[in-house]
């Protein structure tokens, strides 16, 4: 492949990433009132918002595997491009969609087609070397930071103009990107270097069970899934959460989780590099945990709007947990079986993704439907400040073990 060619794959590659993360976060704003237009029942709202983020993370995880085998088998460029298509058909769906089990339909075929995450890294792995395959995978890393920041935005703003306004700007997106990618994107993987489907690696549980049978890294394993079924509680709930108590409009909403995405970034591109040299690793995962717990404890008392903006910036050295962690374990794992390690880590974020919003949309909804006389609505956020700190000890539990 010429450095021309390579540039423009590279450049397909990070928008292509950038429309994945974006997918995620587009419609989280305005969702409450596109569900509101087939239910009038603020209890149902609450409890399908839950069932519609769960499910697309649920179908990423079990259609990962599956797009990573079909681009081993016939290639990495048909793959992306249909599932670049499959996104651009699939947003036009829900946005004319007129029943909420067609919205449901359209939600499980997004997760199908915008489970492409396993293809764009195998892409990138095929058109880098030594010189620069770092770079290349910190463009991908960069592509998400800008997806999360951007598909909250583009939704509340899109959103505010109308709710369905999202789905087609995200539709029209990827139909874009995928005319880019027919016209210029040639193919990464020599026929010669193909391989058969291997039915066994179509599961998605198979990393998990390599990763868990390592005894040593069972706890830190544990800390990651805890830490981040936590931090899920943004996506799931900030919504409904901000909307119930605040009054914020879609608009608001997105302004908000792109402050959140922009803040968090920035902690962990420069506060770690910064901090993390001078404490070591494992003080900065203690000191990470600790004001993750302590924001989400904020979260769930603030009493005013504006102060959320307050408690982003006041505990953004939470966002040194999670590279921290991260680099302990690879240091726990042979270099032979780092990736074993990353698809394992990848598998539990997945199902993190699919317990968290169930979790949180149900603990809130039974907070202001009535049911309880438990009236603290900042429930969903007292509880991942409980499991943070479920994390925390049994981190300090594992570092006194090994003392």
């Amino acid at each position: 492949m010429s450095q021309k060619a390579t540039t423009k794959s590279v450049q397909f590659i990070f928008i292509t990433a950038v429309l994945d993360m974006m997918g995620i976060g587009l419609i989280i704003p305005v969702l409450p009132d596109v569900i509101r237009r087939f239910v009038s029942s603020q209890e149902l709202v609450n409890n399908y918002f839950g069932y519609f983020v769960a499910i697309y993370a649920l179908m990423q995880f079990f259609a990962s595997p599956v797009l990573g085998s079909l681009s081993d088998r016939y290639g990495r460029r048909p793959v992306l491009l249909c599932s670049l298509l499959g996104a651009a058909l699939d947003y036009l769906f829900m946005a004319f969609a007129g029943t909420l089990p067609l919205l449901f339909i359209g939600r499980i075929i997004s997760g199908l087609t915008g489970a492409s995450l396993t293809v764009v890294n195998s892409y990138m792995a095929d058109v880098s070397d030594d010189t620069n395959r770092s770079a290349n995978f910190g463009l991908v890393g960069a592509a998400f930071g800008i997806g999360f920041v951007a598909g909250p935005l583009l939704g509340g703003v899109m959103g505010h103009i109308n709710p369905v306004a999202p789905f087609i700007a995200a539709a029209v997106l990827n139909l874009l990107n995928f005319i880019f990618g027919y016209f210029i994107l040639p193919e990464s993987l020599p026929v010669e270097h193909r391989r058969k489907i291997e039915i066994k690696k179509l599961n998605p549980f198979s990393s998990l069970n390599k990763l868990f049978s390592q005894k040593h890294l069972i706890i830190f394993l544990v800390t990651y899934a805890l830490m981040f079924l936590a931090g899920q509680v943004h996506p799931s709930i900030w919504t409904l959460y901000t909307e119930y108590k605040f009054s914020w409009t879609s608009w608001q909403v997105g302004l908000s989780l792109s402050f959140v995405g922009i803040v968090y970034g920035a902690s962990q591109a420069l506060l770690t590099k910064k901090l993390v040299p001078i404490w070591g690793e494992y003080k900065s995962l203690k000191v990470g945990l600790f004001f993750s717990a302590f924001g989400f404890l904020l979260y769930a008392s603030a009493p005013q709007g504006w102060m959320m903006y307050a408690i982003i910036l006041g505990t953004c050295l939470s966002a040194m947990a999670n590279p921290c962690l991260q680099s302990i374990m690879t240091k726990q794992v042979a270099a032979d079986r780092q990736g074993e390690l990353q698809g394992g880590l990848v598998s539990i974020t997945s199902i993190t993704s699919i317990i968290a919003p169930l979790l949180y949309s149900k603990s809130f909804d039974w907070v202001v439907s009535g049911h309880s006389s438990f009236s603290f609505v900042g429930l969903p956020y007292l509880i991942a400040a409980v499991i943070v700190f479920v994390s925390w000890i049994l981190l300090m539990k594992k570092l006194d073990m090994n003392a």
